[in-house]
């Protein structure tokens, strides 16, 4: 892991980043339904290949987050920058083809559908045939179609999954279907990929395997990833920079070293102890 090291927003970036533009900045972002405040002033920053982790208590507000970053939830207030962009005015489709892709707590594949075609929906960003060249079915298209097959494949592999493209999606096992998932999310080419509790469900060997996974797809994508994840030794095994989240505040910042060892953070997760 590189070593993290603060930067003027207030945050920590690996070091390997710091002379890039963050991949993510999120500032004074908040968001209310009605009279309730979900989220209030949230500011994040994320380096440009950081994995990153976003904790909280159940209810804290982190898939909310991720709504919001992706624009499922338009934000009451603050703005969100990606890839030094503003954010502001696009909907979820926009904000997955400038680079945001996501996978969720609930598995939403196409599950009548295989393995390869739940991919290929994916790769539809990349493929580049106007309406004609698709109705008639010419050559530019099976071109294309034949280069988005043979990237499916290659993606599927990152999990060893490519023996499994002819297979019915809603088949596959819990473990795979949240594989299937993430390779999904790729295929969309994303500069950041949001992973909301993808260990969920697994069991301690397939989640030593995500992990593994998710250090390779930074690795050999050149992406930023950031989790949310109930599994703390999958979060502290990973995870560069953690943020934790608390009734939509976040309450604390910094390396899974710091994170742990953090009183605000122990007494969220376990309550205060009791004086005398």
């Amino acid at each position: 892991m590189s070593k993290m090291v603060p930067v003027p927003t207030h945050s920590y970036l690996p070091e390997r980043d710091v002379d890039k533009v963050p991949i993510l900045e999120a500032r004074h972002l908040g968001i209310d339904f009605g009279g309730l405040t979900a989220v209030d002033s949230l500011d994040l920053t994320i380096g440009r290949t950081e994995i990153a982790g976003l904790i909280g208590p159940n209810g804290a507000g982190k898939t909310t987050v991720f709504n919001l970053l992706t624009k499922v939830y338009q934000p009451t207030r603050g703005t969100i920058l990606l890839d030094a962009k503003d954010t502001a005015g696009m909907n979820t489709v926009q904000v997955n083809h400038a680079g945001i892709a996501r996978t969720f707590q609930n598995i939403r594949l196409f599950k009548d559908l295989t393995v390869l075609e739940n991919v290929l929906i994916g790769l539809h960003n990349s493929m580049n045939v106007n309406l004609m060249e698709s109705v008639f079915r010419l050559p530019r298209y099976w071109k294309q179609e034949k280069e988005a097959k043979e990237k499916a494949l290659e993606l599927l592999s990152i999990f060893q999954m490519q023996d499994l493209a002819k297979y019915e999606a809603g088949a596959l096992p819990y473990g795979a279907q949240r594989r299937l998932e993430i390779v999904r999310a790729l295929g969309t080419n994303p500069k950041l990929l949001l992973l909301d509790e993808p260990a969920a469900g697994m069991n301690p060997s397939e989640t030593a395997s995500l992990m593994e996974n998710i250090q390779k797809i930074r690795d050999s994508f050149h992406i930023a990833i950031m989790l949310i994840e109930h599994d703390m030794n999958l979060v502290m095994g990973i995870c560069e920079g953690i943020a934790v989240l608390n009734y939509g505040k976040i309450i604390a910042k910094g390396t899974p070293e710091e994170i742990q060892a953090n009183p605000a953070v122990i007494e969220a997760y376990l309550g205060k102890k009791k004086e005398g």
